[in-house]
């Protein structure tokens, strides 16, 4: 599955909107000068969105909550 980084323009920020992602490829990117905790997420592709499913989201949630990064989910580090 490609990772996509999370990269929203203003506001809100909403890391369930597929269209708040741009596709970066086979690793997920490290996230440079961003501000955001959720960096990157790896996902089923739509077009060059993520499906971000019920369990991504979950998934997303328990990393953000243990401040560590999953499987799908890359935090900044």
């Amino acid at each position: 599955m490609p990772w996509y980084q999370f990269t929203p323009l203003g506001l809100p920020r909403d890391p369930t909107d597929p269209n708040q992602y741009t596709l970066v490829g086979s690793v997920p990117s490290s996230c440079p000068g961003s501000n955001d905790i959720l960096c990157s997420i790896q996902a089923n592709d739509n077009m060059g969105h993520p499906i971000i499913t019920v369990a991504l989201i979950s998934e997303m949630v328990r990393a953000l909550e243990n401040k560590t990064t999953t499987v799908n989910v890359f935090l900044k580090p």
